[in-house]
């Protein structure tokens, strides 16, 4: 059955961060947010006007203090969903390469895990179905 929603999607960039051990960067939200409590990756809302590298690399900056380029910028896969009423186009980046060093300004905690060991969070429904992909890919 077609969808006849004439709400546009939602359109959302996240990153898997990976160091040099292979580990992968989550975050935990703040309780007080949407799905607080939940684990992550890294990203945000494409704003108006943005490119979802030039935004993605915006969060990175805002949210990490870090800084990357789009060459870093490796597209791996997507995963869509809802908020609300509103569908989601979730867009998963892996980024090996950044200066500075992660330090999360919102997050309530924040981890380096291995592929496999994502599989354990509890994470927003669009992120769930990113961590088989990124398991596959490394």
């Amino acid at each position: 059955m077609m969808s006849t929603s004439t709400i546009p999607p939602l359109l959302v960039v996240a990153a898997a961060l990976i160091d040099t051990q292979s580990r992968i960067f989550v975050q935990q939200r703040p309780m007080e947010k949407n799905m607080g409590g939940l684990w992550e990756f890294p990203g945000g809302k494409v704003e108006p006007g943005e490119t979802p590298e030039h935004a993605l690399i915006r969060e990175l900056n805002e949210e990490l203090g870090i800084e990357t380029e789009t060459a870093c910028l490796a597209p791996a896969t997507f995963a869509t969903g809802q908020i609300g009423e509103r569908p989601l186009l979730l867009l998963l980046y892996v980024c090996r390469k950044w200066r500075g060093m992660v330090s999360p300004t919102e997050a309530s905690d924040s981890r380096w895990l291995r592929s496999h060991e994502l599989f354990a969070l509890e994470m927003p429904p669009a992120d769930q179905p990113l961590v088989a992909m990124l398991d596959a890919l490394l």
